[in-house]
């Protein structure tokens, strides 16, 4: 073979080599990008490199070039690719086109068609449609400039005032206003039967008692936060004026009462498929109220893992903390024990319980204490309780928790939710991986919970059971047994709350009475309480006014069944500040009967014959 052959046969096999040995892929931005950004020189050099690519991507077969090569592209596919990239870019414009006019179309047919039906009406559904126009309105308009004009009237306006007022006096002029504005509105209406100027000015005297009480026991009186304490006592009162006085504020608190109880009702459809309807329909506490724990817990779960509670929770922080100067875990368990409990509502700071304060915890249990929720509120005005009367008190407790725990259990330190949210990350959270996983671990959690309540409420009324007993076996020896009253822990609470009543404002001849009625509602629960008053002949004859105070006093969750509930939830939440929880519980406990007797005694000022 001579030299020229030999050198044509190795350039074959460089070539055949080339052929089989594809280049690195290069994509067509790749491409554009290097002969774009380097200059001439590196693109043809760049043009060089990929020649051997060109044989590689030739189908032989179907004669057609780049057909079956890594760079080829389907033409007619391009049209549908570019719809898909405009579907992922605009669907949630899209989406809020077809919500707006849905819910335009559904406010518009109620108005026309349901305006004046019994159940329906056209506020609710206004005001819904309104809060869903905000939000689609906000998702293109920044807040902060829609809000400029109120920003820059508020600034102009009380701003102002308040700036030339002396630092010194705001506090005394706040209070002075204030006991201005509840003097005017207990005192200035008609007087009608029982509900006197007389009795009215006793519910201002029980009212200022109580408050020099908390602040007589307060841990540290100088510590007291007077702004948040004047704010909440005012706030109490003028909720008060606008569900008891008005009936767009009943109609409104009363629709998120019905809502709350609906959404834990849900609770009943899994317990029945478990038992029976009749288990499930049955006045139990384990089967009405634990089955809505464990669920209403496993929905908390999901709504943290997908964000939605965080965000509400940022949005209340920052209300309350511009209004009332708390911080926002106390904000969202005082605004939520009213419509879903005092165990529900815990769930919703889990997050935060590794890292409250003792003033924030002293705060959340209060707010347990001094209400009820609304999954019992539809049962206790079935038994034909003032609906009103329940509907207000619950709503009137968000503020009255909120001062009142603050009087006796001042901040001491800085809360991590003062002012703005910051969510702490958890073990659970970590190990998450979708929303039903989330779902399926807050069933368990909600399991252990509610095993947790059952077994401290046991316990607790039992022993309640045995002090009775034995009180009832020593009083035996004094004549205090049938037919006298017995000795019991309801006896004694009943004497000792005899001032209480008076300084509710009750009538003279109904003291003992309703005294009775706030010692059982302690001991036992608010159930037996309700049921006394509905039920029982001796307190058929109450006064009006009577009637309508106890209400007030009675509707809350102050008992010694829920203090073993409370510490039960909170320490199953947080099993390292267990020890904290119990520490505060019982200064808790006696807050939150306060609190639900100040809304007793503001109803004391504000009562009339029309409640009736």
């Amino acid at each position: 073979m001579t030299t020229s052959e030999k050198q044509s046969t190795q350039t074959r096999g460089r070539e055949s080599l080339e052929i089989s040995t594809p280049a690195p892929l290069e994509f067509p931005m790749d491409r554009r990008l290097s002969t774009s950004s380097i200059g001439p020189g590196a693109a043809m050099d760049h043009g060089k490199a990929t020649a051997t690519t060109e044989p590689y991507a030739v189908d032989s077969e179907k004669q057609s070039e780049k057909v079956g090569s890594l760079h080829a592209s389907s033409a007619p596919d391009e049209p549908q690719n570019c719809a898909l990239a405009l579907w992922q870019r605009h669907w949630k414009k899209v989406a809020q086109l077809v919500a707006f006019i849905v819910f335009t179309a559904w406010w518009i047919y109620g108005l026309v068609f349901y305006r004046h039906t019994d159940g329906k009406g056209w506020l609710i559904p206004t005001l819904v449609y309104i809060a869903i126009l905000l939000r689609l309105f906000f998702l293109y308009v920044p807040s902060r400039l829609a809000l400029r004009p109120v920003r820059f009237v508020w600034l102009n306006t009380a701003v102002r005032v308040y700036d030339i007022i002396p630092a010194k006096l705001h506090k005394p002029i706040a209070a002075a206003v204030s006991v201005a504005v509840f003097l005017i509105g207990a005192l200035v209406p008609e007087e009608t039967g029982d509900n006197t100027r007389a009795n009215r000015a006793v519910s201002i005297f029980g009212l200022v008692i109580m408050l020099g009480l908390l602040a007589a026991t307060s841990r540290n009186w100088r510590l007291i936060p007077w702004h948040t304490v004047i704010g909440g006592m005012l706030t109490q009162f003028l909720v008060a004026v606008f569900v008891l006085r008005t009936k767009a504020g009943y109609d409104i608190f009363k629709f998120i009462s019905d809502m709350a109880r609906a959404l834990l009702g849900f609770a009943g459809n899994g317990l029945a498929f478990l038992t029976n309807d009749a288990t499930a329909s049955a006045p139990m506490f384990i089967t009405g109220v634990i089955p809505a724990i464990i669920f209403f817990i496993a929905l908390v779960q999901m709504l943290y893992y997908v964000g939605f509670l965080q965000w509400f929770i940022r949005k209340f922080a920052a209300f309350f903390f511009w209004s009332l100067r708390v911080s926002g875990a106390e904000a969202i368990v005082a605004a939520a024990t009213p419509f879903i409990g005092q165990g529900e509502s815990a769930m919703l700071i889990r997050p935060f319980m590794d890292h409250l304060t003792m003033a924030e915890i002293h705060q959340i249990m209060t707010c347990g204490f001094a209400t009820i929720a609304g999954s019992v509120l539809v049962a206790y005005i079935g038994m034909g309780l003032n609906a009103q009367a329940l509907v207000s008190s619950c709503i009137m407790s968000i503020p009255a928790t909120l001062a009142v725990s603050k009087m006796r259990y001042p901040e001491t330190e800085t809360p991590i939710t003062a002012g703005k949210v910051e969510v702490p990350e958890t073990e659970d959270d970590e190990g998450t991986v979708n929303a039903l996983h989330a779902f399926t671990k807050g069933s368990w959690f909600g399991l252990k919970i509610g095993a947790t309540i059952v077994a401290c409420i046991l316990t607790i009324i039992a022993f309640v059971g045995l002090i009775n007993g034995l009180l009832g076996w020593w009083g035996g020896y004094w004549g205090l047994t049938d037919p006298n009253p017995t000795l019991s822990l309801e006896l004694i609470l009943g004497y000792i709350l005899y001032p209480v009543a008076w300084l509710l404002g009750v009538p003279r001849s109904d003291l003992r009475q309703v005294g009775e009625l706030i010692g059982k509602k302690i001991i036992i629960n608010e159930y037996a309480a309700f049921a006394a008053l509905v039920s029982d002949p001796r307190y058929a004859s109450l006064a009006p006014r009577s009637k309508i105070i106890a209400t007030y006093a009675c509707c809350g969750f102050g008992n010694i069944g829920s203090l073993g509930i409370q510490i039960g939830v909170l320490s199953q939440i947080s099993p390292k500040r267990s020890g904290d929880v119990v520490k505060v519980s019982i200064s808790a406990f006696l807050c939150g009967v306060l609190a639900t007797l100040t809304s007793a005694s503001i109803a004391g000022m504000l009562f009339t014959d029309f409640m009736l």
